[in-house]
């Protein structure tokens, strides 16, 4: 047979009508069990499988959810949060067959591209990750009816369904790690501060620096890209005696970066300056030396996340999910502060 089989051909080869099939295929009663089984037997036979649009359509859903990324598609491309993220919805989503629908969109279009998701019916709910200060997308879901789970901390969830994960213990740690190291100028390349988690690990940052008895800065943004981290690199490491023995990034793509800036221009890691990062991604074990980092599990969060949306989906609610904080990995970016800052890998750049 060239084209796929249908419950037409499976009742013509059965020797029955087309509505014993769909009791057969759908476990309904009022079949003779020798009818049921010639019509299995026969659907095996044929190799047919059901139809994913026409089971979504008879149980009135799609059989997927959303999630829409107002970012640029190169910079999604290179931060190794959201593959990971991804491929923990997914491990969820194929095991019933369902697809995760991924809109990559200009934020100026973000609105519109949940409202299309909603009107055309494409997905069941949405994964909101992202989340911004003051963000309007809560209550846009809640005026489209469409289902919607949080990636990220209650405090902004606006009465849905969050599923976070504590990314401040990490920081606190790296800091009271480093200044037990002697470390005191310890800078942060921070991420977009539009983005509550980026703006939440600054300000964990700058309070573990004020409870170790240090005066927080400098602070330079990195936007949570490679660019980003290493041209804040390259302005830290230009201020001389002033320079940080130490900086922290928001995330791993920054501090890898910053990592190799420094390296070029002929400071050691970490005789010169340590470097920590987040997000231990699978490379961070192998750059030279090996990043400090802290773990948040991406793949985890984002199975846990399609989870939760699937209760609120079928029960129109779910608890918050709070996962295991984020832990700091120590590793050979991160060394004793140098004896003399200002003294002669300084001088020479």
């Amino acid at each position: 047979m060239d084209r796929r089989p249908t419950i037409a051909d499976v009742a013509k080869l059965a020797g029955v009508s087309r509505s014993a099939v769909s009791f057969a295929l759908n476990d309904r009663p009022g079949l003779a069990q020798e009818t049921r089984r010639r019509i299995l037997a026969a659907a095996a036979e044929l190799g047919w499988r059901p139809s994913r649009p026409a089971q979504a359509l008879s149980r009135g859903k799609a059989g997927a959810l959303g999630l829409v990324l107002a970012r640029e598609t190169d910079l999604i491309g290179a931060d190794p949060f959201f593959p990971a993220f991804i491929a923990g919805v997914e491990s969820v989503l194929s095991r019933r067959g369902d697809a995760l629908v991924l809109h990559v969109t200009d934020p100026a279009d973000e609105a519109a591209t949940y409202r299309r998701l909603a009107v055309d019916r494409r997905v069941d709910g949405v994964l909101l990750t992202d989340l911004r200060v003051d963000d309007r997308r809560p209550a846009l879901m809640a005026e489209l009816g469409l289902p919607a789970v949080v990636v990220g901390d209650p405090e902004g969830a606006q009465g849905l369904c969050a599923v976070s994960l504590d990314d401040r213990p990490a920081f606190a740690a790296a800091v009271r790690e480093l200044a037990a190291l002697g470390h005191r100028r310890i800078a942060h390349v921070a991420g977009p501060q539009e983005f509550r988690h980026a703006r939440r690990r600054r300000e964990a940052w700058e309070q573990a620096m004020r409870a170790a008895g240090l005066e927080p800065g400098p602070v330079l943004p990195g936007g949570f890209t490679a660019e980003g981290g290493a041209n804040a690199t390259l302005e830290l490491l230009a201020r001389g005696a002033d320079r940080p023995t130490a900086v922290i990034y928001a995330n791993d793509l920054s501090a890898t970066a910053g990592l190799a800036v420094a390296q070029r221009q002929g400071f050691t890691v970490p005789g010169d300056l340590s470097v920590v990062g987040y997000d231990d991604t699978p490379l961070a074990a192998y750059t030279h030396p090996p990043l400090a980092s802290a773990r948040a599990d991406a793949q985890g969060w984002g199975a846990a996340a399609a989870r939760a949306l699937d209760e609120v989906i079928t029960a129109g609610r779910a608890d918050h999910v709070e996962l295991a904080p984020a832990e700091l990995r120590m590793r050979g970016s991160m060394g004793p502060a140098p004896e003399a800052p200002s003294g002669a890998a300084s001088s020479t750049h």
